[in-house]
């Protein structure tokens, strides 16, 4: 999703001419850290945006460009099978695959946001969508949908294990974490699979919490965000969220209806 520099225009000159701010209070918004573009927090007025392909975001709320064609279209959520080794972001500065570029050709020419992360070594369900304030109440801590993972593990784990992330454990850094629902599906001499519910966002939790434990993870799959399964999406393969889907997401996350 890269852009030519001609067909870009400074983020303020945007705000101003989406009727949010003036060129100097949208400098003022940006200061004062209320301003995202594609997800990703502004922090220097320079920057550029591409106003039919960029989603720019005011304190949560999506930004209606007046460059765009159909802006009263339906909104888009998207259900994506998250392979590893590629990097959840519109744009790695390292050349690496994102998830943008693996996406179907039905869905590339939308404006999709990528809702939260999984790294690089990840894989399993990530959520992308149009819609601004579905994204932020899905990765605001309020608003926090439980998210299940299986988890490989290497060797084997008991239930005094299990215990210690069952009662909340603190991690090396200091972080006190919430409780974890933890289960093992099954295990032998080498290696365990593990089910884990987590209720809260820390990066990387489930590597640090399995590092702390005295574990390495060999792989680590999202198969479930609140109500929505990965199902049958093979690694690579994305569908779009049925109205339905996406009515029940937006009532989970307090929004009304579309």
């Amino acid at each position: 999703m890269s852009h030519e520099k001609d067909n870009t225009i400074r983020i303020n000159k945007f705000l101003s001419e989406s009727k949010v701010a003036s060129r100097r209070g949208a400098d003022e918004l940006i200061l004062q850290g209320r301003v995202q573009l594609n997800g990703v927090l502004v922090e220097e007025p320079g920057v550029r945006v591409n106003p039919v392909d960029d989603v720019v975001m005011v304190d949560g709320k999506t930004v209606q460009s007046p460059y765009a064609q159909g802006a009263d279209r339906q909104q888009l959520t998207v259900l994506l099978h998250k392979p590893v080794q590629v990097v959840t972001t519109t744009r790695d500065p390292q050349g690496r695959t994102t998830v943008f570029d693996i996406l179907p050709q039905e869905f590339r020419a939308q404006r999709l946001l990528h809702v939260g992360r999984l790294d690089y070594f990840s894989e399993g369900l990530l959520l992308l969508t149009t819609d601004g304030s579905l994204m932020n109440r899905l990765i605001s801590p309020r608003w926090h949908l439980p998210k299940v993972y299986h988890v490989l593990v290497r060797g084997q784990v008991d239930e005094s294990w299990l215990e210690i992330m069952r009662k909340g454990m603190t991690l090396a850094e200091g972080e006190k974490l919430a409780p974890v629902e933890v289960r093992v599906l099954r295990q032998d001499q080498r290696e365990a699979w593990l089910e884990m519910t987590l209720v809260q966002g820390l990066n990387r939790q489930i590597r640090r919490m399995c590092r702390d434990m005295g574990r390495t993870v060999l792989r680590l799959i999202r198969v479930r965000q609140g109500f929505l399964e990965l199902g049958s999406l093979k690694p690579g393969e994305a569908r779009a969220l049925t109205v339905q889907e996406v009515e029940r997401l937006r009532e989970a996350v307090g929004l009304p209806p579309e």
